[in-house]
């Protein structure tokens, strides 16, 4: 069974929906109230919708909700589906006479696994969206789930995770991700997780570092004949209650990629889409101390959230390698 995570935020939940026919999904994270959010992007590969809302400079300061699928360019679609939802449930920016739902979408490539992709004229990934958004919850399911069912590494399957941690001062940080990477969560060819030093709680296993060191750890493991472009990806979200601004959400954002360096070998390749949300729910005012924390504790939360899908991925399937 899939092991729950509990979200430690007020107000922030997590849906996932998936096709197991397809062997696809998607996830996404939900706000009961709108939330300040950014985006960075280092991958090379992206595939998005609404991100350029994200930056800094432009109007559309707040969102209803972040979507992570599968399916490539074609899980887009799910975007559509939670903002069918949104209007559903009066969510979005008031423009007469209507209102305008914002819920930015970000994709990863699984489109050649085993699963069936002659769906017909249409891909599921709308009706995933909408169903992905009414499944939200404040205690998500991690591993082969979501946007990560159909993922996976150079030599494991890949999965959802998530990892919290509390500031010094007043606030928390979570993190999520969907591990789809070109490259590998684990050092060589051994058990053990780049993360390890970040871990706690033993929550992706208590392995610690491998010794001796091995010695085709520098030989970093990617996805066989799946070298091109948008073929991989891993997608993040950072959500705090800490209150900031929208440039100071794509700082936390760009802080937050040193994560992924930390859990995956080789990262941000050409084949790679990488991408991080940052949103913030606001409930507590920031000062420096909070702001200094959020960025060096954002990469740290993200490490542990890779290797947590990753490793839950594995118990979830037995498969490794």
């Amino acid at each position: 069974m899939p092991v729950e995570f509990k979200i430690p935020i007020p107000g922030v939940r997590f849906g996932h929906a998936e096709d197991n026919r397809v062997l696809t999904g998607t996830t996404v994270c939900f706000f009961d109230r709108p939330a300040v959010a950014a985006v960075h992007i280092m991958g090379a590969a992206p595939g998005t919708r609404d991100t350029e809302l994200l930056n800094p400079e432009f109007t559309v300061d707040h969102i209803d909700a972040l979507v992570l699928s599968g399916g490539s360019a074609y899980g887009l679609d799910a975007a559509g589906g939670v903002q069918a939802w949104l209007r559903e449930n009066n969510r979005g920016i008031p423009l007469d006479p209507v209102r305008i739902p914002i819920a930015p979408c970000a994709i990863l490539f699984d489109m050649r696994n085993e699963g069936d992709k002659n769906w017909g004229r249409y891909s599921p990934y709308r009706e995933l969206g909408y169903a992905a958004i009414e499944a939200v919850t404040d205690q998500p399911q991690l591993g082969a789930v979501g946007a990560a069912l159909g993922a996976r590494t150079a030599n494991t399957p890949g999965g959802f995770g998530m990892a919290a941690t509390k500031l010094r001062s007043k606030g928390s940080l979570l993190a999520a991700a969907a591990v789809n990477a070109a490259g590998s969560a684990l050092v060589g060819d051994t058990h053990h997780f780049w993360a390890a030093p970040f871990e706690e709680n033993s929550e992706f296993g208590g392995y610690g570092l491998p010794h001796p060191w091995p010695d085709d750890a520098k030989q970093g493991r990617t996805k066989s004949g799946q070298r091109v472009a948008g073929a991989n990806t891993t997608l993040g979200i950072i959500v705090t209650d800490v209150k900031l601004t929208a440039a100071e959400a794509k700082r936390i954002a760009t802080a937050a990629h040193d994560g992924f360096a930390r859990a995956l070998y080789p990262v941000h390749t050409p084949a790679d889409g990488d991408l991080i949300f940052v949103a913030s729910t606001g409930q507590f005012e920031a000062d420096d101390e909070a702001l200094l924390d959020l960025g060096v504790l954002a990469g740290n939360t993200m490490a542990r959230a890779i290797a947590r899908g990753v490793f839950e991925a594995i118990q979830m399937t037995g498969q490794n390698k």
